[in-house]
């Protein structure tokens, strides 16, 4: 480590493990310090500095990294008990917009690298006990006849089909982090003592924020302003940390479309549908994919290419508009089509965008990091959200850990290393077009080409053995994980 230079009007400490670092506090001759009256947050309430009772000043006073998570859905969560689990003297607060943690969302996958950290995390097997029970998927005609058929996807292996080995539930994935990561605080708050925080605050999330070399100036909706030596943006695939961090024109530019129109919501399961998804292709460039898993609702999957022009621009009108645009771009599909039609209606779970990729040409401006869908979102079709999410958070936080103060010098790392896998999980397949034909003839070309790659998928024993040429995750002894 390079020696810092003496100063003579304030007092500077950089340690291995945490960045100490006092830019108001000015040395009296009488070892003794005072302060401008900054605002500090610990781990049971805020102090003013100033109000300190004045003590001896032997080197310095310690004041461990302070870190802001914006977002808790399954990168907040796990990134915070991976930062703990390297140094339990970090102050992590994670703010979510949303009232409440949000445990509803539709199903993901658990892929590849994904696995691999949730079993470095020790929570592979809490997973595993949560996933749901989808047998595979059958490709079906208007009357709901089955023309082709695909089984589960073991981790590890490239076959055709939607079902993974480890499917789960949203809310089930971020409920699991959630709760590990505050389970994890209590313990080495009960071995170490009560140095470091862990805070989730919902209802509320950052409104600005102001940047310099050493920290970041944030203002909250509800008014506040704090300081943090990192920012991590984990707000989604709209995130506003990133608009407020690298401006308006750079994060629209970061969105680039699908061209894909796609809404989610529940209904009432009916007798017949059990573990099997079912999709089916309409004319019009429209698929709709319905998945039950033996639970008692079903989830609706609406895809359109073909009306971009009612939906292009809905997605800022009310959830009843949206409902509207996507009933009347559904209309005439022919499958279950009333079912459908009216579910959208009456749902409560509805959600709708237009399917897209993030790509980021820097991850990191100053001391605010992209992390998951707000600075590489790989799109639904991948199925390596959460593999992002995660393999990202653990990248993270491994650096971090490794550079210890150096902040600017963790994210450029984090930066270097995460590009690769990122680029494997935005590999999307060539053949997206195709699954959306126009016409009765392309409908038909497809069925058939579908009902032959089922037989060959069943025919084929596919080896279960790890891709060479798959990205590996590097080793972060500094994490202090389990496995």
């Amino acid at each position: 480590m390079e020696r810092i230079p003496r100063l003579t009007s304030y007092c500077l400490r950089i340690s291995r493990r945490t960045r100490y670092i006092y830019p108001q506090t000015k040395i009296l001759n009488t070892g003794y310090f005072q302060t401008t009256g900054r605002f500090f947050t610990s781990n049971t309430s805020k102090h003013r500095l100033g109000q300190v009772p004045h003590t001896p000043l032997q080197s310095s006073v310690a004041m461990p990294l302070n870190v802001l998570i914006v977002g808790a859905g399954v990168c907040g969560p796990a990134l915070a008990m991976l930062l703990q689990g390297s140094n339990p003297s970090y102050n992590i607060t994670v703010v979510e917009r949303f009232p409440e943690l949000r445990t509803a969302g539709q199903q993901i996958d658990l892929k590849n690298q994904g696995v691999d950290v949730m079993r470095k995390m020790g929570l592979l097997e809490t997973a595993k006990a949560h996933c749901v029970n989808e047998t595979g998927i059958e490709i079906v005609d208007s009357h709901g006849k089955r023309m082709a058929e695909f089984g589960v996807s073991p981790s590890g292996q490239q076959r055709i089909g939607l079902t993974s080995e480890y499917e789960i539930m949203r809310g089930d994935l971020v409920g699991i982090l959630y709760k590990a990561s505050l389970d994890q605080h209590a313990k080495l708050r009960e071995r170490l003592g009560k140095e470091g925080a862990l805070t989730y605050e919902f209802g509320k999330t950052i409104k600005d924020l102001a940047q310099s070399d050493d920290g970041v100036d944030v203002t909250f909706t509800d008014g506040q302003v704090k300081r943090y030596d990192l920012v991590v943006a984990a707000d989604g695939q709209a995130s506003r940390t990133r608009r407020l961090a690298f401006g308006q024109e750079v994060s629209d530019a970061a969105f680039k479309s699908m061209g894909v129109h796609a809404a989610y919501f529940s209904i009432p399961r009916i007798e017949g549908e059990g573990g099997l998804a079912r999709a089916f292709n309409a004319l019009g460039k429209r698929m709709i994919i319905t998945r039950t898993s033996e639970r008692p609702v079903t989830q609706v999957l609406l895809f359109s290419v073909g009306a971009a022009g009612i939906l292009k621009n809905v997605y800022k009108e009310s959830i009843e508009k949206q409902k509207e645009a996507f009933a009347e771009a559904f209309k005439g599909a022919g499958w279950q089509e009333d079912r459908f039609t009216s579910g959208i209606k009456s749902s409560d779970d509805f959600y709708a965008h237009e399917l897209g990729q993030i790509k980021m040409k820097n991850l990191s401006k100053g001391r605010v990091v992209l992390l998951g869908d707000a600075g590489y979102c790989p799109a639904p079709f991948s199925g390596m959200g959460a593999t992002g999410c995660l393999v990202g958070a653990y990248v993270l936080a491994g650096e971090l850990a490794r550079h210890a103060d150096d902040v600017p010098g963790a994210l450029k790392s984090y930066e270097s290393i995460v590009r690769a896998p990122v680029d494997e999980i935005q590999k999307l397949p060539g053949f997206l077009g195709t699954l959306f034909p126009s016409s009765k003839l392309g409908v038909w070309i497809l069925r058939n080409a579908l009902w032959v790659a089922s037989k060959v998928d069943q025919a084929v024993d596919w080896p279960r053995s790890e891709n060479s040429s798959r990205w590996v995750l590097p080793e972060y002894s500094e994490l202090n994980l389990s496995s």
